[in-house]
């Protein structure tokens, strides 16, 4: 075997690091990965979706199961929880989507998107442009993997502000070189920083936990 065949490594999702299949190669990311953004991005849109969700979750006290503050305290609640406002407000969900798409017009030459309506309208004018261009994403564009990232984390956000469901419990995981990784058990996936290693979900799930001595 030469030194060509033997360096040659197998192609891998962008995504979640899993080796791609014959009929995927060429792609970057894995078509169960572009299955899960889709879900992930229809999910947030609607009436009935998770950033509409989010409205009902910002009086203080709604959706995470805080107790309002009653009138013998002494310090007056804020009027909106931060937390839902961040992510429903200009800045938040909409316009990380927006930014994206916008990536994606200019890698395609195409003219610059408009949008139009309220937060929630645009909300949902930007998911459905970025399915319906989620193929080509998913098979050519460089960073299909950080957005797919993003997109499952405003997800998350956005759930457990809807629903006071609290965050994943980090653990940290050693890799073989020395460096530490931070997961929660739902990471598709994770690349160490130290050595560039591309782990899959199973893969960093299996790594042993990080001795205190360890660089964090």
């Amino acid at each position: 075997m030469n030194d060509t065949a033997a360096d040659y490594s197998w192609p891998a999702c962008g995504a979640c690091g899993r080796p791609l299949w014959e009929n995927e190669l060429g792609r970057q990311a894995c078509r169960m990965c572009q299955r899960r953004v889709d879900d992930n991005l229809q999910s947030l849109a609607g009436s009935q979706g998770l950033y509409a969700a989010l409205s009902a979750a910002l009086v203080p006290g709604a959706g995470n199961g805080e107790a309002r503050v009653s009138g013998g305290t002494r310090t007056a609640p804020l009027p909106l929880r931060l937390e839902p406002l961040s992510l429903s407000s200009r800045g938040g969900v909409v316009t990380v989507l927006q930014t994206w798409l916008v990536d994606w017009h200019e890698q395609l030459q195409w003219a610059h998107p408009r949008w139009q309506g309220d937060l929630q309208q645009q909300l949902d004018q930007v998911v459905q442009a970025l399915r319906t261009n989620l193929e080509w994403a998913a098979s050519q564009h460089p960073a299909f993997g950080d957005f797919s990232a993003e997109v499952a984390a405003l997800v998350r956000s956005c759930h457990r502000q809807a629903t006071g469901e609290k965050p994943e419990r980090r653990i940290v995981v050693a890799c073989p070189c020395g460096s530490t990784l931070r997961v929660t058990i739902s990471t598709p996936g994770a690349r160490c920083a130290g050595c560039g290693t591309q782990y899959t979900r199973a893969d960093v799930l299996e790594l042993p936990l990080a001795t205190h001595g360890m660089a964090a």
